[in-house]
């Protein structure tokens, strides 16, 4: 099948050179040279485990190209996936400029049928804005074409998004009952058929319904996080350990182990993102979505809770002292720094007179551009970060360590290395990592969220 995927970011990137990997002709659509640039020699703009061998494998094979080019790339999909950002606006709405230029730019130089498929995560209606900016164009052009603009929702996780693609639990796809809605159905179902030969794994329903099914899914899984964390707190005072709790309630098929690990806060593109649309979507209704503000509300404030053990530990002015800190991005295997707790907690310890020596596998380049953007007002204090090569480096003459991303490197370190490079054995685990009980035998005062009183040394 031809299709053109209108935007090469996390989500339009890996599902077109996924869709590629199933045979189908893939023309990839960004108005960025740059990015187009970097695809075209063979390389990709984002950092995805698995994904720059398939971008690679089926550019070579002809089946992935990339372009800048609009009414090419119209002109080639009889799908076409709009896959575009929608960054928060400034009262937290979903920013829809570019999904509705993309569907400015469909209507504007199409020939024929088109499915216009809204990839990205979108507020309940926009198909119906799409749809909309697509029929303008048309008449402004005195054509009568016929197209259909569907909803097929995204469930990929940032560093897991290959495997996500290609082995997914669910296929979301939303379809009006018209004529030219069943075309699209056909053809949808055409395209996604490699998925279902074992069984149905495609859920159809309206358009809407598949709109909101994006926002319920993402808004449920933050509940959980933020919901374990406020009990991790709690946990903290009462002398409970909160891991412990995690498998009690977990067992429970009512409520299972996912997304139950309690934290530092979650970041990333879409937790904080979503939430805050859903909730200016019920606003728009005059609707106050009370549970989701408090979701949002409680992992602002758990994004403190490291620094704030810190300063209780060593006190609210760190002048003088020096802290390593592991982890950078928002979760493993990703560079993104979006919303990335570790933002916060550097913000602290450098406002508060402390100096920082910090380490991520990938997020290195990413974390120095973030950084420079937090501290505009003030970037003198950047001058007390060190970016270290390696986790161990990190550790050279600092106060204490606090973990904030949970990469797989830094779950079972060589703890005599780290208690000699430390000027104490001083460990805050943003993630829970270690074994309070094992810290607490190896002589490591250890801090972990929800985990802490019963593991001080």
């Amino acid at each position: 099948m031809k299709i053109t995927i209108i935007g090469t970011g996390y989500v339009g990137l890996v599902t077109g050179a996924c869709l590629a990997e199933l045979g189908n002709d893939v023309f990839c659509l960004d108005v960025d040279q740059r990015k187009i640039d970097i695809l075209n020699a063979g390389g990709i703009p984002i950092h995805e485990p698995g994904l720059e061998e398939v971008v690679r494998r089926n550019s070579a094979a002809g089946r992935l190209k990339f372009s800048t080019n609009v009414e090419a790339s119209v002109a080639h999909g009889d799908i076409q996936f709009i896959a575009v950002g929608t960054p928060p606006d400034e009262d937290g709405s979903a920013d829809l400029q570019y999904v509705l230029a993309a569907a400015r730019n469909i209507g504007k130089y199409m020939t024929g049928f088109k499915v216009v498929v809204d990839k990205s995560t979108v507020p309940v209606g926009t198909a119906d804005k799409v749809r909309t900016v697509i029929a303008q164009e048309l008449s402004s052009r005195q054509h009568e074409l016929p197209f259909s603009v569907v909803s097929n929702p995204e469930f990929l996780k940032e560093g897991a998004a290959v495997e996500d693609f290609m082995r997914p639990d669910r296929i979301v796809i939303g379809c009006d009952s018209t004529s030219e809605g069943e075309r699209a159905r056909d053809l949808m179902r055409k395209l996604y058929a490699p998925f279902n030969r074992n069984h149905e794994r495609t859920y159809w329903m309206d358009v809407r319904s598949a709109e909101f099914t994006k926002y319920a899914a993402n808004a449920m899984l933050a509940t959980r996080i933020s919901f374990m964390n406020e009990l991790a707190n709690l946990a903290d005072h009462v002398g409970a350990d909160i891991d412990a709790v995690r498998h009690g309630i977990g067992s429970d098929p009512r409520i299972g182990h996912s997304f139950l690990y309690a934290g530092c806060g979650y970041g990333g593109s879409c937790f904080p993102k979503d939430v805050q649309a859903l909730e200016r979507t019920a606003q728009e209704y005059s609707l106050n979505l009370q549970i989701l503000q408090a979701v949002e509300a409680v992992n602002n404030q758990q994004k403190q809770v490291l620094g704030n053990k810190i300063t209780q530990r060593f006190g609210k002015n760190l002048t003088g002292r020096h802290f390593a800190v592991w982890g950078l991005a928002f979760k493993p295997n990703t560079d993104d720094m979006r919303a990335a707790p570790s933002r916060v907690l550097l913000g602290e310890l450098l406002r508060a007179g402390a100096t920082v020596a910090v380490y991520d596998p990938v997020a290195i380049d990413e974390a120095k551009r973030v950084l420079e953007l937090d501290f505009y007002d003030a970037p003198e204090l950047l001058t007390a970060v060190r970016y270290a090569n390696n986790p161990m480096d990190a550790l050279d003459g600092a106060d204490a360590l606090a973990i904030v991303t949970e990469w797989k490197a830094f779950r079972s370190p060589d703890f005599d290395k780290v208690k000699s490079s430390l000027k104490q054995p001083v460990i805050f685990d943003g993630r829970n990592l270690y074994d309070p009980s094992v810290m607490r035998e190896i002589g490591v005062e250890y801090y972990g969220i929800g985990r802490s009183v019963l593991a001080k040394a």
